[in-house]
């Protein structure tokens, strides 16, 4: 039973042949729309890229839930868009003398690793053939960028800012 109707009759009739033939075009263009109308942007597009998306979630210091996204995938008015650019976990930690930065961006080598402290902000990216991060974050505190100390091991990059009470110009930082 699994064969359809007009099939079916079309073996015992054949002078309806055409009228048949007809019915088969047709369910073959409305399967086509169908697969195009629920086919997702990443299905559509051209270059097809990995994409990530995720969110880690604490508590705040004031009790109340943090929760940071990462990845590539950016909300827009017509479904996600996917960046060339990945957004990595980060936490930021805020000790009594100093703001600690842990981001991970796996697959990558320390020297490709850009980074730029101001007293308020810390921008690190990387942009090599393979991997491509980039993230731009506000810190809870000012601190002063010459006292910046990097590392990065194990695809975990570690960036320790002392505080700082008043403003100092941006530094490029190292990491070691």
């Amino acid at each position: 039973m699994s064969e359809r109707w007009w099939r079916r009759r079309k073996k015992k009739r054949p002078w309806f042949n055409d009228f048949f033939d007809e019915f088969d075009r047709l369910e073959g263009m409305t399967d086509e729309i169908m697969r195009k109308a629920f086919e997702t942007a990443s299905e559509r597009a051209k270059v097809r890229r990995p994409y990530v998306y995720g969110f880690s979630m604490s508590v705040g210091p004031d009790g109340k839930p943090v929760i940071r996204e990462f990845g590539n995938v950016q909300p827009s008015r017509r479904g996600p868009k996917i960046r060339k650019e990945r957004e990595p976990l980060v936490d930021v930690i805020e000790e009594d003398e100093a703001v600690v930065i842990v981001a991970e961006l796996p697959g990558v080598e320390k020297d490709d690793i850009n980074l730029h402290a101001i007293e308020d902000r810390l921008t690190f990216s990387v942009n090599t053939p393979n991997r491509k991060y980039r993230k731009e974050l506000t810190l809870p505190a000012r601190v002063d960028p010459k006292s910046a100390c990097a590392s990065y091991k194990n695809g975990v990059l570690e960036v320790r800012l002392k505080k700082l009470e008043t403003a100092v110009k941006g530094e490029r930082i190292s990491v070691k």
